[in-house]
């Protein structure tokens, strides 16, 4: 009499992925790169994007070259853009009507807010009736503004480099609409990494030093 036989060995299931082939492998790899990729769009269109700096515009406190990233929730959640805020916006309408390409992008410093009056005299930044305590320009102003009120849902926005930067005191108030976002931080080059909103200021009011 036979005794009882001994059960088989159950046989290992195969691995799909084994059969898959290389196009699987494949699909598999560019999965996470495609979804990093993904979020880096949306993160640079909704939050921060990086810039370069092609004018002189803002010299001393941003130089030729430079790269900084703008961050663009306060824009679009209609934050408030306090004087001093470094803002990069498209090309207002009378710029659009000189022939500025609409797609492009412009950064100035804002030196006044809705409701704030404003002018220049004896090259100096008044706001309000009195001279801006801080008016972040690399020298004197050579020119005049005749005092003005900045509008409802405007900035009013300068250049550092007051005497060669085509901005406000040449084409008007800033619509709010036309903000794109704020600069926050310069990442090149390595030896200027820094937060603009602490950048040093231009000549106190009234004086002709350069501060660094």
């Amino acid at each position: 009499m036979e005794g009882p036989s001994s059960p088989a060995p159950l046989a290992t299931p195969p691995d799909p992925a084994a059969n898959a082939g290389p196009l699987a492998s494949l699909r598999r790899q560019l999965g996470p790169l495609l979804v990093w990729v993904a979020l880096a769009l949306v993160l640079r269109w909704v939050a921060l994007e990086p810039r370069w700096i092609p004018s002189g515009s803002m010299l001393p406190s941003l130089q030729l070259q430079d790269r900084v990233l703008v961050e663009k929730l306060r824009a679009r959640l209609h934050r408030p853009l306090p004087v001093g805020t470094v803002v990069v916006f498209h090309p207002p309408a009378a710029l659009l009507d000189a022939g500025y390409d609409p797609n492009a992008a412009l950064i100035k410093r804002v030196v006044a807010e809705a409701g704030d009056r404003v002018e220049v005299r004896d090259g100096v930044l008044w706001r309000n009736g009195a001279p801006a305590p801080l008016d972040w320009s690399a020298e004197p102003m050579g020119y005049s503004l005749p005092p003005l009120s900045v509008p409802p849902g405007h900035l009013l926005v300068l250049g550092d480099n007051r005497n060669a930067s085509l901005d406000s005191h040449l084409w008007g108030a800033l619509p709010r609409e036309a903000v794109i976002g704020t600069a926050v931080l310069r990442y090149w080059p390595p030896n200027r990494i820094g937060w603009l909103r602490f950048s040093s200021p231009g000549h106190p009011p009234g004086g002709a030093e350069q501060v660094g």
